[in-house]
């Protein structure tokens, strides 16, 4: 029996500790940050607060002592929030060990150092890590549901990438490897900004034209400034890039589409947060930081710079759009950059 500890608890930790309980062949110790969750999800094995109505194999016992949940453990699976992810591992550090294999299931780029989740982790830990990031397009509750879903597990570290592909893999839940780290952390982390625009197309009732270009055009500029970072422009075709945008911008079960569909229809984005009772879209939080990493890279994200100011600075929807349509005319081919 492997051991395996999930940091994170909430709807796609839940998921990812049913795929790798009822497997059979893990004891998976879930850590959640609130101690009735994990007395209610050992005692009932369902997570009530955040992924409801999805059992959870007896394999995997819940615990709120990071102690306790990192005993042994052969592989640690970060699945916190990403502006909780250094003080985690801050918390964790005592507790880890070099022989540990370390994979990033969180989607986003932490606001002050502008640094990809894997990286956070590297600086956080007090020795050489082994790492990678998993990725691509997944909903927490058809993943717990069993429902055929591909994701991408990306690590320099080729045994690494093999052994998580090998050990999370079954017959609902297929892996992919891949060595470019930058490209599927960044897109797994941008596709959120679209996807809350994608959201506000909806909610202002714009039609599937809308959504269609924005999706187009929302790639290109993610690719953008994948590439200026050193990721692959082919890594965008996959997965973690055009898979992972495309459900996100489309599904109804997504968080962050369904902010922006809040915005679209007026709300305000106090309000819409206070809402999701602890819940996080990451897009919201992934703006700042996006927009900060791009005026460093010196590319240009119009989409991106348009839902910084409706998130942040309470600009119209309309007059984002507006303006985003009056855009200077260019080819489909160009890659801007800001010279």
């Amino acid at each position: 029996m492997s051991e395996i500890a999930v940091i994170g608890a909430g709807a796609w930790g839940t998921a990812l500790s049913i795929v790798l309980g009822r497997k059979g062949s893990h004891n998976v110790r879930l850590w959640a940050y609130e101690p009735d969750l994990c007395e209610s999800i050992n005692a009932l094995r369902h997570n009530n607060l955040f992924l409801p109505g999805e059992r959870i194999p007896t394999p995997v016992l819940a615990t709120n002592d990071l102690a306790e949940a990192l005993h042994k453990a052969e592989i640690v699976v970060s699945v916190m929030p990403s502006h909780h992810t250094r003080h985690l591992f801050g918390a964790m550090k005592e507790h880890l060990q070099p022989e540990m294999l370390f994979v990033s299931a969180t989607k986003g780029i932490e606001n002050d150092s502008l640094l990809r989740m894997t990286e956070v982790i590297a600086a956080s830990v007090p020795f050489p890590v082994r790492i990678g990031a998993l990725s691509g397009p997944s909903f927490a509750k058809e993943v717990a549901q069993g429902h055929p879903t591909a994701v991408t597990i990306a690590s320099r570290d080729v045994e690494l990438a093999q052994t998580v592909q090998r050990e999370f893999s079954d017959p609902g839940f297929r892996l992919y490897t891949n060595d470019d780290v930058v490209g599927v952390e960044l897109g797994g982390a941008l596709k959120n900004i679209v996807a809350i625009a994608a959201g506000v197309l909806d909610g202002l009732a714009l039609g599937h034209n809308s959504v269609a270009a924005l999706i187009t055009r929302g790639l290109a500029e993610i690719t953008r400034l994948a590439v200026a970072c050193g990721g692959r422009q082919e890594t965008m075709a996959g997965l973690s890039g055009l898979g992972d945008l495309v459900l996100t911008c489309t599904g109804g079960l997504s968080r962050n589409r369904s902010v922006g569909v809040a915005l679209g229809q007026g709300q305000k984005l106090d309000a819409i947060i206070a809402g999701m009772h602890g819940m996080v879209a990451e897009g919201v939080l992934t703006t700042n930081a996006a927009i900060g990493l791009a005026r460093k890279m010196r590319v240009e994200m119009p989409i991106t710079e348009q839902m910084h100011a409706i998130l942040q600075e309470g600009k119209s929807p309309r007059d984002a759009i507006r303006e985003l349509m009056s855009r200077p005319s260019t080819s489909e081919g160009v890659s801007t950059r800001i010279r």
